[in-house]
């Protein structure tokens, strides 16, 4: 069998067993530790720079309607993390980008999320405490979402658009669109209406009338 030639940044963007004290994402998470400190202080005390920060920081943003994250804000990396138009982040958001994390528009998330886009494996044996391999899971934040306090979203997890997610909830499994789910693990408890239907039925009524 050949061996294997990527290096350790290409297995853990590729969602496979990577060692993360290899140099190269050691030194990428202290750049970014660099960033994350200049933001967590700099907006202490002023809201001057934080588009520019956060342009260095993340992999991508809206420059045009750049998303609103109170400091403090913790990342591995930040270059995984993707946050679209009009977004806000409450205090204390924290999100562990082995993997992409994408996060839709007009998304509100409350103080002491966490997300983890980085996991272990189960095996002791392989897990090896800081010699070990570990590994990531993409996961995905849909458009016009609200994300309670204190809520805990898991490795692979896509949330879909329009959803509600209560707070102190561990999403470990998918979100459908338009649904409030809550609890550990967080569960549906509610389906949501979905404006464009109700508005097309709206509309047919009035042509029958």
């Amino acid at each position: 069998m050949a061996a294997d030639k990527r290096t350790e940044k290409e297995k853990m963007l590729a969602g496979e067993l990577y060692c993360a004290f290899e140099k190269t994402l050691l030194d990428e998470r202290q750049a970014a530790k660099v960033l994350i400190h200049r933001y967590n202080t700099q907006l202490a005390t002023t809201i001057e720079g934080r588009e520019e920060l956060l342009q260095q920081l993340l992999g991508g943003m809206d420059p045009a309607d750049p998303p609103f994250i109170e400091p403090p804000f913790y990342c591995d990396y930040g270059y995984n993390i993707y946050m679209g138009a009009g977004s806000y982040a409450n205090f204390g958001f924290t999100v562990l980008d082995a993997c992409r994390v994408d996060i839709g528009k007009r998304v509100l998330i409350g103080p002491n999320v966490q997300v983890y886009a980085a996991t272990h494996p189960l095996d002791g044996h392989v897990r090896k405490g800081c010699t070990g391999p570990e590994y990531g899971a993409p996961i995905s934040i849909g458009d016009d979402t609200w994300i309670g306090g204190a809520v805990v979203i898991c490795p692979g997890v896509t949330i879909g658009n329009n959803s509600v997610i209560g707070a102190g909830s561990v999403v470990t499994k998918d979100v459908e669109p338009y649904t409030v789910v809550a609890g550990n693990p967080a569960k549906v408890i509610r389906r949501l209406e979905r404006h464009e239907e109700a508005g097309a039925a709206a509309a047919a009524a009035a042509l029958k009338n």
